[in-house]
């Protein structure tokens, strides 16, 4: 399996989790100008930005790990792009979901990081 497609699960993996935990999804990989966000949902009355991340192992560090602050910066300059774009003034969230596999059992290990990162 590429990337891209083992990408596309991970996100389905991401998308049912947070559908299960109440979260309404908006918009699947919004492309702007500084990049793209893989989900945007709505919690109650905030609009929540949703990064998820794979990682098969942890040799390179986990999957948080690899949201730096320039990552961190190109989410932030995307999702005001979305929000201009939209006509949108609401309160806003940043998320990070991780996911990562096991390398005994090949099971996989969900993490949701609610507010991850500021605006």
């Amino acid at each position: 399996m590429d990337t891209t497609s083992i990408g596309k699960q991970m996100e389905a993996e991401a998308e049912r989790h947070l559908i299960a935990a109440g979260l309404r999804i908006v918009e699947r990989n919004f492309r702007g100008r500084f990049g793209e966000i893989d989900l945007i949902a709505r919690d109650d009355n905030a609009l929540v930005f949703v990064e998820v991340r794979y990682r098969r192992n942890r040799m390179f560090g986990g999957a948080g790990m690899s949201v730096d602050h320039r990552k961190q910066r190109k989410l932030l300059l995307t999702a005001n792009g979305y929000l201009q774009m939209r006509g949108l003034d609401c309160p806003c969230r940043f998320d990070v979901i991780t996911i990562e596999q096991d390398r005994y059992n090949k099971t996989l290990k969900l993490d949701w990081i609610q507010g991850a990162f500021g605006q």
